[in-house]
């Protein structure tokens, strides 16, 4: 190609890169939650992206996703409550607690065998603080090994039991089933709202085993994290839209996605010149341990901790 040529072929046009802030995917199953990242890093025209939480690839619903230097704010995100809706299969267990994995043990079951009585209990039992036992394939790590990968490779792996508040699990709808050989099972479609690190599919195998029948999950719905819920998220194809023709992502601003989450310390020119300069400010909220701070401009200009009677920054967005 002659040099003429050359500098007559039009130049393709930089994508605009995505600002600063938080999406909301509406995640599909099938997809891993790394999944969504790298194709948020396509959309948003950016590297720096993460998620402030993993869901399981069966499940949906709200995955919460930093862009640019909201990623920082992501590990402040991940400890907020959760809430979900599920359905639970009473009459079998499976080696994942959720319908991934292969069935280890089945016990038929009809709706006139379980009792309400019996359904209330159970459920009251893993309502409040509780001790839970995460389920065995999971990411956690075991002797720096991912707890799933050593039962994958065929060892038995017993995790320890963690403190976890469930502070709803309401029953919705108690059905009967039947699996695919036409045992009689019943499913129920659940509500529950729990703290970080709870794990949904053991509160079905709990469940299961409270009521002696054994259980697991066959759905899995992510509603809410901390202040944001499904009404405000978006699927992958409406994300895809915004970002076609020039456009980019719509992203929750940082200042707004920190003041919704967390209690807010506004800053006057003295105390933002002081955090800029790494000194600390007097607390505004004493024993708070994450604290926004919101600069006059309405920018975020940290995250604090608030716990003693002067402030220290958690982290610092420089204007």
């Amino acid at each position: 190609m002659s040099e003429s040529a050359a500098q007559q072929r039009p130049r393709r046009e930089a994508r605009p890169q995505t600002p600063d802030g938080l999406v909301l995917v509406d995640k599909p199953a099938g997809w891993t939650s790394h999944d969504v990242v790298g194709r948020m890093r396509r959309l948003a025209n950016t590297r720096r992206v993460g998620h402030a939480g993993t869901l399981d690839p069966m499940a949906t619903g709200v995955l919460v996703l930093g862009v640019n230097k909201a990623t920082k704010l992501l590990a402040f995100l991940v400890g907020c409550d959760k809430e979900y809706t599920a359905t639970i299969r009473l009459g079998q267990t499976t080696i994942t607690d959720d319908a991934e994995g292969g069935v280890t043990a089945s016990t038929p079951l009809t709706r006139a065998e379980l009792s309400d009585e019996a359904l209330a209990a159970a459920v009251a039992s893993l309502s409040g603080d509780i001790e839970q036992v995460p389920s065995s394939v999971s990411a956690i790590k075991v002797d720096g090994k991912r707890s799933y990968a050593r039962v994958r490779g065929g060892e038995d792996v017993a995790l320890a039991a963690r403190s976890v508040t469930v502070s709803r699990f309401e029953v919705l709808d108690v059905r009967e089933a039947s699996t695919d050989d036409g045992m009689p099972v019943v499913d129920l479609d659940v509500v529950v709202e729990v703290t970080s690190g709870t794990y949904v599919r053991a509160l079905a195998r709990d469940l299961g085993a409270a009521l002696g029948v054994g259980g697991h999950l066959t759905a899995l719905r992510r509603t809410r994290v901390g202040a944001f819920t499904l009404e405000d998220a978006a699927t992958l194809e409406t994300i895809a839209e915004q970002a076609g023709d020039g456009g980019v992502p719509r992203v929750i601003p940082m200042a707004q996605a920190a003041a919704d989450s967390f209690v807010v310390h506004d800053l006057d020119v003295e105390e933002e010149r002081a955090l800029g300069y790494g000194q600390r400010i007097a607390s505004a909220h004493r024993g708070e341990e994450t604290v926004a701070a919101i600069a006059p401009d309405g920018r975020l200009a940290a995250i604090l901790d608030e716990r003693a009677a002067t402030a220290k920054s958690r982290v610092t967005f420089p204007a």
